[in-house]
């Protein structure tokens, strides 16, 4: 039977009213949020364009000690389009720190009824260094009054997560009115994309090949990619930074538990207790960018621009960063990842040519160290230029990870048996049978982040790329292949989806009344034991990694998670 295809138009969480089309613009309040970014990086960057193009928000501040990145992203965003040249007062901070102490400021001068103030920020985008999350989310929290949203990941270990997470619990628990209370989402934008939004209904809602049985879901991360960050970049060592199944894969965790633990529904009074899983195991090593595998040819030389080997070396940081063979500045791209290797090399290219921003790059990527160069040192900043057979790294560039689950039958509710009843073969357990989830991260692929994964059930199964759902149904024989709309490049549309949805969450606390839980669930669609839970899972299974050990997750959360936050 030849296969049918659908060109299906996914929506997007509202307030139980009329959905949103994945390209649609929520409609902007008499008093938009007022958003503050912290950290003007790529993911800044990406949050401030996405709350201007597809939010009702508007940015009103930035953070960012780096001056060039601070005042790039204010002209774009903030002080820019309003005609101005420099910041006023209050759109401006080197640190989060400052922002903090002229918050407190600023609500001192307003309760001694000083007039003529700048309005009070709603919300902040956290997109600082990973292992400062804990620390900037803290003082936030502790400022009172924001919505919050954190770039993934939450935070570098377990215990500063379960800190975290006891913040937001007490700070739920110790609020009066909603201004004491606030939203809290997670950079999961994997969770936002009209691809996986459609695909979760298809399995959850539609259960279009019934019951699921299993699931094998593959990260390639990409050749080249994995060398820019995971060995030369900011995420290359454990220590100062965390795990690369963190770090990198962290989305890719989160999506199985969202598509095989979550409740299907988050609307109030529908949404069913979450599927835990029942063991967690792992495996997996850094196997290819260590010395044992650095090129006879290359010799002595751990810089690519003095290696013999470079002209002929895929790993070449030349060829990546300068050639026009991929994203090179030969190309004329000066943005990811060029400007990650020299932030100011837009300045290079407006001021002079690509001629004097090569020159400069050039000289950036022959920085290098040698064994008498402290490792803190060595730790501290990036080294692109450095051979990736002798670099710092230590994450692993290859892993499996194992998750599985229990039959946890629960009783179904008088609307379930209803339709049970028009289908006899409907299957009792609802998503709650036993079942297993495999995911592989992989480095050495052609593909970049472009996910793929099967999904096997009772009635069918289903193949998903990053451009198509493709489901087999086992019953009729049908094929069906679904081609969801790709919002933009962002994440198939997932950066621009998180960052609408929690901004209409903010807007419908700050301006409809809505309670800042309600607005959790049913807006963003993603409470605060997911994204603990999620983070947990991962630590979870870099312990039976190390251990070499099946881990029951049961008594390893009771323990390791709520053991914490008594």
């Amino acid at each position: 039977m030849a296969p049918s295809t659908t060109l299906m138009r996914s929506e997007e969480w509202d307030d139980g009213g009329a959905a949103l089309g994945p390209r649609d613009r929520p409609p902007m309040s008499a008093s938009p949020p007022r958003v503050l970014i912290i950290g003007a990086g790529s993911r800044g960057r990406t949050y401030a364009e996405a709350t201007r193009t597809s939010s009702n928000g508007i940015v009103v501040g930035v953070v960012e000690p780096d001056p060039y990145k601070r005042m790039d992203l204010g002209r774009k965003h903030i002080w820019g389009p309003q005609g101005r040249d420099r910041p006023a007062e209050g759109e401006s901070f080197a640190d989060w720190t400052d922002f903090v102490a002229y918050e407190k400021q600023r609500r001192q001068r307003a309760a001694v009824g000083e007039t003529g103030l700048p309005e009070a920020v709603d919300a902040v985008f956290i997109c600082v260094l990973d292992e400062m999350h804990r620390a900037v989310i803290e003082a936030m929290v502790e400022l009172g009054g924001l919505h919050i949203m954190c770039e993934k990941p939450l935070a570098t270990s377990l215990e500063d997560c379960t800190a975290i997470y006891k913040a937001l619990r007490q700070n739920e628990a110790a609020g009066t009115g909603f201004a004491n209370q606030h939203v809290f989402s997670i950079g999961h934008v994997l969770r936002y994309s009209p691809h996986n939004m459609l695909l979760r209904k298809l399995l959850l809602e539609d259960r279009v090949i019934g019951d699921i049985l299993s699931v094998v879901h593959t990260e390639p991360v990409g050749w080249w990619h994995f060398t820019h960050s995971y060995v030369r970049g900011n995420w290359r060592r454990e220590q100062t930074s965390a795990p690369s199944l963190l770090t990198k894969s962290c989305h890719d965790i989160d999506v199985l538990l969202w598509l095989l633990c979550s409740p299907a529904s988050y609307k109030s009074g529908r949404a069913t207790a979450p599927h835990l899983p029942s063991t967690v195991s792992s495996s997996g090593s850094l196997q290819l960018f260590r010395r044992s595998r650095k090129p006879v040819a290359a010799g002595s030389a751990t810089n690519c621009l003095s290696c013999p080997a470079e002209p002929d070396c895929k790993y070449s940081a030349k060829r990546i960063y300068v050639d026009d063979r991929l994203r090179g500045l030969g190309t004329g791209n000066i943005r990811w990842p060029v400007s990650i290797v020299m932030p100011d090399i837009e300045d290079y290219a407006i001021n002079g040519s690509l001629l004097g921003a090569k020159d400069a790059l050039l000289h950036t990527l022959a920085e290098d160290y040698g064994p008498d160069t402290p490792d803190s040192e060595v730790a501290k900043r990036n080294w692109f230029g450095r051979c990736v057979f002798e670099s710092d790294n230590d994450v692993c560039d290859d892993q499996v990870v194992v998750v599985t689950w229990d039959e946890d039958e629960l009783p179904l509710p008088p609307d379930t048996l209803e339709q049970h009843s028009l289908n006899p073969l409907a299957d009792r357990l609802q998503h709650r049978g036993a079942k297993t989830a495999t995911f592989h991260m992989v480095a050495q692929t052609k593909k970049m982040c472009d996910r793929y994964t099967n999904f096997y059930g009772v009635d069918g199964e289903i193949f998903a790329d990053s451009e198509t759902i493709t489901v087999e149904d086992f019953r009729t024989g049908e094929k069906t292949v679904h081609r969801p709309p790709r919002e933009s490049k962002g994440h198939g549309g997932g950066d621009d989806g998180l960052t609408r949805q929690f901004i209409l969450a903010v807007d419908r606390v700050k301006n409809h009344g809505m309670a800042p839980d309600q607005a959790q669930r049913e807006i963003i669609g993603c409470t605060l034991e997911e994204i603990i839970r999620s983070h947990a899972l991962v630590f979870c299974a870099e312990a039976a990694r190390h251990g070499k050990a099946v881990v029951d997750w049961a008594p390893w959360w009771a323990r390791e998670v709520e053991g914490h936050l008594a």
